[in-house]
């Protein structure tokens, strides 16, 4: 078993402690909506977390990298950076160290990202190299630090996502082959957490 799979597993347990003690129906919804989300998204299920009682039909995608942004105007640029991330096998990401503000137009808040991603991706802009994990190369985790702003619309579904990346704190680490989690593990291991119920 990897070391990290209890982390994974367990990446929202301190968001699922924020949404029950919210009292706000829409603040409530809109940290629901961005757990499913989340969830779904690392086990490859991306095309429920598009569905339109999620996200909006024209969502747009802002992800800044050091001096890279890369912007993703409407499903089907959305669509297809989804599917390339499927193909690169650079899905299995999750979160700790979260401190979410939640308000009546969307989220933000700053968080440590854990990536597993080949070795091809890691150049300064990840998210815009995805293309090049195509080809299969050695699996690396990336360690950083995120800021996320994430509008959502009246219905409390998602408008877009905004990240911004603190450069100074990268790490990369070479794991060990036991310590990876695949695509596949990943969409096990979360399969449960996707099924629950919250209140």
């Amino acid at each position: 078993m990897s070391r990290y799979e209890h982390d994974f597993a367990h990446m929202f347990a301190g968001l699922e402690e924020q949404i029950a003690e919210t009292d706000n129906p829409r603040h409530r919804a809109i940290l629901k909506n961005y757990r499913l989300h989340g969830l779904l998204e690392v086990a490859g299920r991306y095309q429920e977390l598009l569905a339109p009682s999620m996200t909006v039909e024209q969502p747009h995608y802002r992800l800044h990298e050091g001096a890279t942004s890369v912007i993703l105007d409407g499903m089907a640029e959305v669509t297809a950076f989804y599917k390339s991330l499927v193909k690169a096998n650079a899905l299995v990401m999750w979160v700790t160290e979260q401190d979410i503000a939640v308000n009546d137009r969307g989220f933000s808040g700053e968080l440590e990202f854990h990536h597993f991603m080949p070795g091809a991706m890691l150049g300064d802009s990840v998210f815009g190299s995805v293309q090049a994990g195509n080809h299969y190369t050695e699996i690396y985790l990336l360690k950083r630090t995120l800021a996320f702003a994430w509008p959502y619309d009246e219905r409390g579904r998602l408008i877009g996502e905004h990240v911004y990346e603190d450069t100074a704190s990268r790490v990369i680490i070479k794991p060990d082959p036991p310590d990876i989690i695949t695509a596949e593990r990943a969409a096990e291991l979360l399969a449960p957490q996707i099924a629950k119920e919250l209140p």
